[in-house]
């Protein structure tokens, strides 16, 4: 098989911002697109997103500039070139060195991604294999594929939703990783919840990623009303479902503290860390995303430390500190934290790094170094299910991927399902 054809265009993400759909074209007359989110609070250390700041055009957000490059320099470089197993890492070295940035700015990290993923998608539909499997005999092929436990935001904070509360996002994830049976579940739990607020006369919209984002008086009442609604219908925190949250604290850090505004709260390190202990033994967090600030190595080494020796019993395991910003998908920073012990977990999002060849590098460093790998989306998303293929195909423990509402993050659990049925 040989690249016939690349071709890019402008489409809108789920908030209605321009991004990037990319169609590869085979000389079998198979082809295949893929399109590439972008993210809201974004971690500084990430490949550049690149935009075209013509204030003219969608509030200078547009991405015409990425477009072009897919189809007037990564284009003229793949034409002809053969595609079969070994290509990937090829081609996505190929497109590293024709940007020639160590943060992707001259091409874009969404231009380069983009081609990225449809590569494997069209080499998928042409051998007639599902693209978690190509993705598993490519990148992945030490493990056998497994379904990831669900992370599903229920209720939004934080920068997704107007600053409502100061945690970005409160999640249930189910203790089962059968997608039919999560997914109900979670399902479940999040109309219900909608219910119970309606009683309450609270609002149901949801914010960027499909969770409610209510006008409650705290962090804690978020918990309690999550824990409300699931025992409404017979569900157990630890036993059927555990609570999480992604602090996103690099949003909420000032001039070296902690500023919790809804609560009236400065906080410093030590502090920060008493709160989240106080949270995790009154509900059973056992997640905490991006606890501290990006740069913050000090306060996740420090919060790991504390929360391993504060076991009171041996069979409790610890809670899942997960590393976001603080690694933005790269082996190189992600090498550092398995050094330092900053966290026992990582969050992946392809276009953190940029390319499917990086992305995986990072999935397979921190395996085998025993960390717990979360594949996520961002909070502009498309209608592209490509991290349910890649969770399932690189056995991920857990995949995160928005509420139960908005049909671009449905489509990753509707297509967990599909995988589960062998479609």
């Amino acid at each position: 098989m040989k690249i016939k054809k690349v071709k890019a265009i402008e489409i809108l993400d789920s908030r209605g911002k321009p991004t990037i759909r990319t169609f590869v074209f085979l000389d079998n007359n198979v082809f295949a697109s893929s399109s590439v989110p972008s993210g809201a609070s974004t971690g500084s250390h990430e490949a550049v997103e690149l935009r075209d700041n013509d204030k003219n055009r969608y509030h200078g957000a547009g991405v015409l500039k990425a477009v072009d490059n897919v189809n007037n320099i990564i284009a003229q470089k793949l034409i002809n070139q053969n595609l079969d197993e070994n290509s990937f890492e090829k081609i996505d070295k190929l497109m590293i060195e024709l940007d020639g940035t160590k943060n992707k700015s001259q091409l874009g990290a969404n231009a380069i991604l983009s081609v990225s993923q449809a590569l494997i998608k069209v080499f998928a539909i042409s051998t007639k294999k599902p693209l978690w499997q190509v993705l598993n005999e490519v990148y992945f092929s030490d493990v056998t594929p497994d379904f990831p436990r669900l992370m599903v935001n229920v209720v939004n904070g934080g920068k997704h939703a107007g600053w409502n509360f100061d945690i970005q996002e409160f999640m249930i994830s189910p203790t089962s990783n059968t997608s039919t049976q999560s997914v109900r579940i979670a399902s479940e739990i999040f109309q219900q919840l909608g219910k119970n607020l309606k009683k309450q006369g609270l609002s149901t919209l949801v914010g960027d990623e499909g969770g409610y984002s209510p006008e409650l008086t705290s962090n804690e009442q978020v918990f309690e009303e999550i824990i409300k609604a699931a025992s409404d219908l017979n569900y157990q925190n630890e036993k059927d479902y555990h609570l999480a949250i992604d602090a996103a604290a690099s949003e909420f850090y000032q001039d070296g503290s902690y500023i919790f505004k809804k609560e009236n709260k400065k906080l410093n390190n030590d502090e920060l860390i008493d709160y989240y202990k106080a949270l995790k033994e009154k509900y059973h967090i056992f997640s905490f995303e991006d606890p501290f600030a990006e740069n913050d190595w000090q306060g996740f080494q420090k919060f790991l430390q504390v929360l391993s020796l504060s076991r009171t019993e041996p069979t409790r395991t610890v809670p899942l500190i997960v590393g976001d910003d603080l690694y933005t998908t790269n082996p190189e920073y992600i090498e550092k934290g398995i050094k330092e012990k900053a966290t026992n977990a990582v969050l992946i999002k392809p276009n953190q790094i940029g390319t499917i060849y990086e992305t995986a590098k990072a999935i397979n460093l921190a395996q085998k170094n025993n960390w717990k790998i979360i594949i996520s989306h961002r909070s502009g998303e498309t209608e592209d299910p490509f991290i349910a293929d890649l969770a399932y195909g690189c056995a991920s423990d857990f995949i995160k991927t928005g509420s139960m509402s908005r049909s671009e993050r449905l489509a990753k659990y509707n297509r967990l399902i599909e995988i589960e049925n062998h479609l």
